[in-house]
């Protein structure tokens, strides 16, 4: 390997783990939320939140668009890596080796979805990965701000949520699939 591929793989190797670390941070924020039962309930779900999450500049559109207060999106963190405009709406092909990881390293479990889908719980080690991380500096703003978003939103079905996101963000619709969305 050249030092250059061996500088790509280090680096995706990382972005995967921050995207574990995010993921984690707000499958627990969903499912400490009431009326979750425990856990964030399908893929849908996980996308719509995680989209909210990362484009906090759209998040005030959503929520008008649902009636519901808007979080404090204020200092909130930028958009981690791109989304692409897929099928159902935002989607990150980095979700299932994320999900993978997780539950390959017992941080997560799969659960009973509605209808059918799958739902992700976090389980004790999951959760106490996730409180220390509330707790670091580098961490302590992004789990603030996934709180917030699944205060404000992880009431709502995964289809509630995109449908909405398609209300309040026409252009979304109207974009060809596989689009990054900036």
């Amino acid at each position: 390997m050249t030092e250059s591929s061996d500088l790509a793989a280090l680096l995706g190797q990382e972005d995967l783990l921050h995207q574990q670390l995010r993921v984690l941070l707000l499958v627990t924020a969903v499912a400490k939320e009431p009326g979750n039962a425990g856990k964030l309930d399908g893929l849908t779900k996980l996308a719509k939140l995680d989209f909210i999450a990362r484009y906090p500049n759209l998040a005030g559109n959503v929520a008008r668009e649902l009636g519901i207060d808007s979080p404090d999106v204020g200092g909130s963190p930028p958009t981690a890596t791109p989304m692409i405009r897929y099928r159902y709406g935002p989607w990150d092909d980095q979700y299932y080796p994320v999900i993978g990881a997780l539950v390959g390293r017992g941080l997560v479990r799969y659960a009973a979805g509605r209808k059918g889908s799958v739902g992700l719980a976090p389980t004790a080690a999951g959760i106490e990965i996730a409180a220390r991380m509330r707790k670091e500096p580098s961490w302590a703003q992004v789990a603030s701000h996934y709180d917030q978003v699944a205060r404000a939103f992880g009431g709502l079905t995964g289809n509630k949520l995109k449908q909405a996101i398609y209300s309040a963000l026409p252009e979304l619709h109207d974009m060809p699939y596989r689009t990054e969305l900036r």
